[in-house]
């Protein structure tokens, strides 16, 4: 009997996805960042900075993979089914993370009990963009427009289900305005239609349009977030423009799948944090309109959790869903 028992014991730790002599020796081989949505937006800018200084901290290759797909979820849930060896991290955003859960009927993944996070990297807030030859200056310009034309200004979003599509959807509830939603597979299309004049409007994050703003390919009307952003201290807030109220913003975390161990997630979440806070990365973090954080795992749980409270409020409240 003691025999059979020492087999089941030695089979049970052969079949776990890593062992602790291989957590002692982590990591071994590349390791993959997979971010859920086509490059060019500001989850696929932040990854790209990390990389390099990550890759030279843990002393091997470490590969960014845009894996796009409905509103994040297809990169999300590949993220989800990975072996859990520490080999395969997800740059988790408020979308996957705190809105897609309410707003999809199915998304593949669940937010919580699929991931173990490690960090939170960065905030941002949005920005409402207009294409210059569009005659408006304010934010009460385009409201006026709206009302004037109701239906016939169209914004585009990163896709359906994207924090830029529910923070359109939020303004045209608060401003009681009708514009057509163009949902696009990623920032960087929406941004070459806004700048042709195929779309009016777009909601964006700060980070990512910053270099169109300095081109003067766009005009920027406001920030979305609560307060003026430092890197536009001209530029005023939704809420001040003429909605009160109005707020919406971003953020960007690393996740490993659930069941990684303690240790490699613990390794990981120090050398992202020491990134973070270094003053070269924290600068070109401000440059891109971003505020650096670097959390512990517990609170980047904790603040996951906060998110799908608030998302599902809102979108309880605004019906909306995607099929």
């Amino acid at each position: 009997m003691n025999f059979l028992k020492a087999i089941a014991a030695f089979a049970l730790v052969a079949a776990s996805p890593i062992t602790a002599a291989q957590a002692d020796s982590y990591p071994s081989q590349p390791i993959r960042l997979v971010v859920p949505y086509a490059a060019g937006g500001t989850s696929d800018l932040i990854a790209r900075l990390l990389a390099e200084p990550m890759a030279a901290a843990l002393k091997v290759p470490l590969v960014v993979e845009n894996r796009a797909g409905a509103g994040g979820n297809i990169g999300t849930e590949q993220v989800a089914r990975a072996k859990a060896d520490g080999y395969t991290l997800l740059m988790g955003v408020v979308a996957t993370h705190g809105i897609n859960p309410s707003l999809y009927k199915k998304t593949g993944y669940d937010p919580v009990k699929d991931f173990e996070p490690v960090t939170l990297i960065a905030s941002t807030p949005s920005v409402v963009l207009v294409n210059p030859k569009l005659p408006v200056q304010s934010i009460q310009d385009l409201i006026a427009m709206a009302k004037s034309s109701p239906g016939k200004i169209n914004f585009g979003s990163s896709g359906n289900g994207s924090s830029h599509h529910l923070a359109g959807e939020l303004f045209k509830s608060m401003a009681r305005v009708e514009m057509l939603h163009i949902p696009y597979r990623g920032t960087a299309a929406a941004q070459v239609d806004l700048i042709a004049g195929e779309i009016q409007v777009l909601f964006d994050t700060l980070p990512s349009a910053m270099p169109h703003i300095k081109a003067g390919k766009v005009r920027p009307l406001a920030v979305t977030s609560a307060t003026r952003d430092p890197s536009l201290p001209d530029l005023p807030t939704v809420a001040e423009a003429g909605l009160p109220g109005y707020e919406v913003g971003s953020w960007y975390g690393l996740l490993f799948p659930a069941g990684t161990p303690k240790e490699i997630v613990s390794r990981v979440n120090a050398i992202v944090v020491d990134i973070v806070q270094s003053p070269a990365i924290r600068q070109q973090l401000l440059s891109y309109g971003a505020t650096p954080i670097a959390s512990t795992p517990e609170a980047f749980a904790a603040h996951i959790n906060s998110e799908l409270k608030k998302w599902a409020a809102v979108i309880r409240t605004a019906g909306a869903s995607v099929d």
